[in-house]
């Protein structure tokens, strides 16, 4: 098949119309840019259904990748580095694209272990942030990560990014608060939430049975419900002028005393 040249080509509209996440919940897809991204997301077990990239900008050491996802099935679009440029999210594109199924799955596939470590994130819509929790917790051998908001769009190709792919590499779920406690419940998972309001440090804190780590919103924090429910709450210890850190920060640091309680 030609290598497509126009933007107005209809196959570049549509990549380019899943942009908006009603198009990409409505086609159940999400799309992964990027050389190593795609390949972590290949080992993770992703099987794309296209692959768009430009030869022009992919790097010549790379072009093994193309036998791997020709291998899964997918279907290969060359495309120039034009149309590249239109359907690409990165400002310096590297020429690789895959469209392939979003994350996640029903919070009842989910099976924790009896030993396991959970990973909350409520309420976290910024794409950086999200996608950084996932990297942190798949590096710190978290079970799962479960969004515990309807407005979290794990399918943001943003998210994928910021993750390096890890959001397909470890356990994801998403679900209201009100099913993931009751869910962390039936399986006597600890429930450990982070606030500002915390009355012990992490490491003051018993992380190494099954622990559910909670994780807020920046602006707002965890809701009620989860204050509620908690069995324990945590600060993190500042001394500086600022009385909060952005919840990537904060999920690395409990993840990592959680990592260091269970390691010793």
């Amino acid at each position: 098949m030609a290598a497509i040249t126009s933007t107005a080509n209809p196959r570049v509209k549509a990549l380019a119309r899943l942009r908006s996440r009603r198009e990409r919940d409505r086609v159940g897809a999400t799309l992964i840019e990027g050389h190593d991204e795609l390949q972590l997301a290949l080992a993770a077990g992703v099987l794309p259904s296209e692959l768009w990239w430009s030869p022009t900008l992919a790097r010549p050491e790379q072009h093994g990748l193309l036998a791997a996802v020709r291998s899964t099935g997918a279907e290969i679009v060359e495309v120039s580095p034009e149309v590249f440029q239109r359907v690409a999210y990165r400002e310096s594109p590297d020429g690789w694209l895959a469209l392939a199924p979003s994350p996640g799955r029903p919070l009842t596939d989910l099976r924790p272990g009896p030993n396991c470590l959970v990973l909350v994130a409520e309420g976290i819509e910024k794409p950086g942030n999200l996608g950084a929790l996932f990297r942190t917790a798949e590096a710190f051998g978290a079970d799962a990560v479960i969004s515990a908001s309807g407005a979290t769009d794990l399918g943001n190709p943003n998210v994928v990014r910021a993750s390096k792919a890890t959001v397909f590499s470890i356990a994801v779920a998403a679900a209201p608060t009100a099913e993931v406690i009751a869910f962390l419940r039936d399986y006597g998972i600890r429930i450990v939430v982070t606030t500002p309001a915390g009355t012990k440090a992490p490491a003051e804190v018993e992380l190494t049975g099954p622990t559910a780590l909670v994780i807020g919103a920046e602006s707002t924090g965890v809701t009620s419900q989860w204050l509620a429910a908690a069995d324990d709450t945590v600060v993190i210890p500042m001394h500086g002028q600022v009385n909060s850190l952005n919840a990537a920060a904060a999920g690395a640091i409990t993840l990592y005393e959680a990592n260091r309680q269970r390691a010793r």
